[in-house]
């Protein structure tokens, strides 16, 4: 088990990158027109105003595993799936000043709920919604991929290329050790070229070798890209059409 002051450390240098990243988002969303979150995301079937309305209560799901951390108890993220679903399509509707302004606010409670945490809390093991149990430590991790992620996803100008090169590349190690070995999956040899970080996806021996920055490698592993401008090898020979070559992944769930 990580020590106590150590998983405080790690939670703080965490929040730190979330206030950063929240106060990007904020910046995007106060720049949108009205009629701009009507408009359909980058996500299918939802529009910005559900990509809003399901970070502000992303952000009050996470101070439920917070003050669960805090208690001792273990407190639902969500009251229930059925629960979450209908509280993104009650928001998403909203008038933007209103989803900035829930935005704001959950924000708020996050940074409040993550502040009440003593050290040793930090330590205790909380429910993800799916069921996993992690550490305490890793909500704000947990925050600070629904804000990088779903920024992109609001199609409003956000790219994987402004992704931080800290989060880029841990995504990148995340996603790649969670397809190594996938049955299925044909291997690739995945190489960024701006950070040298290598890995491996796939079962067997790599036919393929795709390189390119660590941000677009992490985009395509997350499903945020089609591997455009990859340069992608077969047998040492670099592919003309390397995309077309490019496997498809399986859905993150």
């Amino acid at each position: 088990m990580t020590a106590p002051q150590t998983a405080a450390d790690l939670a703080d240098e965490r929040l730190r990158l979330v206030a950063t990243s929240t106060g990007h988002l904020l910046h995007t969303v106060a720049g949108l027109k009205p009629e701009a979150l009507a408009e359909p995301s980058a996500l299918p079937g939802w529009t910005r105003g559900h990509v809003l309305a399901h970070l502000s209560r992303n952000a009050d799901s996470l101070v439920n595993l917070l003050d669960g951390a805090r208690t001792g108890t273990d407190i639902p993220q969500y009251a229930s799936d059925e629960a979450r679903d209908q509280g993104i399509e009650d928001g998403a509707g909203r008038p933007l000043d209103v989803q900035l302004d829930d935005l704001r606010d959950s924000d708020e409670r996050f940074a409040a709920a993550a502040a009440a945490l003593a050290p040793g809390a930090w330590t205790a093991e909380v429910r993800h919604r799916t069921g996993c149990v992690f550490p305490a430590a890793d909500i704000p991790w947990k925050r600070l991929m629904e804000i990088e992620y779903h920024h992109v996803d609001l199609a409003a100008g956000y790219s994987p290329a402004h992704w931080p090169e800290l989060f880029a590349v841990a995504e990148f190690r995340r996603l790649a050790a969670r397809l190594a070995g996938a049955e299925g999956l044909p291997a690739v040899e995945l190489i960024a070229d701006d950070t040298e970080d290598r890995a491996r996806i796939g079962a067997g021996e790599p036919e393929l070798t795709v390189e390119g920055p660590v941000r677009a490698l992490t985009a395509w592993l997350s499903g945020r890209s089609d591997g455009d401008g990859f340069q992608v090898h077969r047998g040492g020979v670099q592919l003309t059409d390397g995309r077309a070559a490019l496997p498809v992944l399986p859905p993150l769930g």
